[in-house]
């Protein structure tokens, strides 16, 4: 998936994957998509509340050996 700026925040645990994004967000113009890497698996239900939340976008959420990527799409 395309994608406009990346974030990796492997290593944080909650709520830093969370802060990280929105701050990642901040700069970024409406329709942009700002990749995510973490490592958290409470990621996965954060991400998707926080979208829920804020009105983004979570375009795709994907998970490999321990790894969960997303896809946000600014609103």
């Amino acid at each position: 998936m395309n994608f406009d700026k990346e974030y990796d925040a492997s290593g944080l645990s909650c709520p830093l994957p969370i802060l990280k994004t929105k701050k990642a967000l901040a700069d970024m113009a409406s329709g942009q998509v700002l990749k995510v890497l973490s490592t958290d698996s409470g990621s996965v239900k954060d991400m998707q509340a926080f979208a829920e939340q804020t009105g983004n976008s979570l375009l795709a959420t994907e998970e490999a050996s321990g790894k969960f990527t997303f896809y946000m799409k600014k609103k």
